[in-house]
C-alpha cells in the first residue's frame, strides 16, 4: 500500500482534478452474500496480488459518513468507461490515515479494497486461489 498526494482533498463529489492522487493496494477482499436460512450471511476471502492495484484520485468521492472514527475515510469507487465515470456500487475503499507530530502530516496505516461479487464468481475466484495455495505449498516440499 502508497498512497502519493494528499487524499484528503477528495471532496464528496468526483473531480478530474484529483488525478495527480493514487493510492496502490495490494489486498482485495471480494465479499459475497449467501441465504442461510432466513437472513443473507457475508462470506469473504482476501486476496494479495502480486500486482498492485492503482486507483487514482479521479476514480475517488468520500463518502459522507460522520460515524466513523478519527482518521478514517470512505471513498466511493468509479470506473472510467467511454471516458465518463461510472459509480460502481460493488467497489468499496477504507482508508486509515495517522496523524505523524513530529512529521507534522497524516501517514498511511491501513487500506481495505472491497468489492461485492456474485455467488458464481466468488467461487471460481475461492478455487483459484485454493489452487495457487496448493501450488505455492507443493513447490516447497522436498522429494524423496
Amino acid at each position: 500500500m502508497k498512497l502519493t498526494g494528499n487524499i484528503l482533498n477528495i471532496k464528496n463529489k468526483r473531480d478530474d482534478r484529483h488525478a495527480g492522487i493514487a493510492i496502490e493496494v495490494d489486498k482485495v477482499e471480494y465479499v459475497t452474500y449467501k441465504k442461510d436460512g432466513k437472513y443473507f450471511q457475508p462470506f469473504n476471502l482476501e486476496v494479495e496480488l502480486e500486482e498492485p492495484i492503482v486507483i487514482t484520485g479521479d476514480q475517488l468521492a468520500r463518502k459522507p459518513d460522520k460515524h466513523l472514527q478519527e482518521g478514517e475515510y470512505d471513498f466511493d469507487v468509479y470506473d472510467k468507461e467511454d471516458g465518463d465515470y461510472v459509480l460502481n456500487e460493488s467497489k468499496f475503499l477504507s482508508v486509515l490515515l495517522v496523524y505523524d507530530e513530529f512529521e507534522q502530516e497524516h501517514v498511511l496505516s491501513s487500506v481495505e479494497y472491497t468489492v461485492t461479487v456474485p455467488n458464481d464468481e466468488f467461487k471460481v475466484l475461492k478455487e483459484e486461489q485454493h489452487k495457487l495455495r496448493q501450488a505455492r505449498k507443493g513447490m516447497g516440499k522436498k522429494k524423496k
